[in-house]
């Protein structure tokens, strides 16, 4: 239950680890952050989706509605751990 909070439902099932659920989180944070409002109510959590390439890198990706409202062209992003803490890192390139 605490995970749709801030997961959909394809996002869940990737899910394996309590630390996979913190990169997550660390990944929306920083992907709000990118682009200037942090979660609130321009971009929440549900306006962020997280999956896997087929070699299990992360991928990132906006809604359009906010794609185009921040004119985002590309992101990426990177999540590591580290001694009980996750870090995500997001770069955006604009049109």
């Amino acid at each position: 239950k605490a995970l749709k909070r801030f997961l959909n439902e394809e996002e869940i099932l990737l899910v394996k680890r309590p630390s996979t659920a913190a990169g997550f989180w660390a990944a929306k944070e920083a992907a709000s952050k990118a682009i200037g409002t942090g979660i609130g109510k321009e971009c929440g959590f549900h306006d962020i989706k997280i999956s896997k390439t087929k070699r299990n890198a992360p991928k990132i990706k906006y809604k359009k509605k906010i794609r185009k409202k921040f004119n985002i062209k590309e992101s990426v992003v990177s999540i590591t751990h580290d001694a009980g803490f996750a870090i995500a890192v997001v770069h955006i390139r604009k049109k």
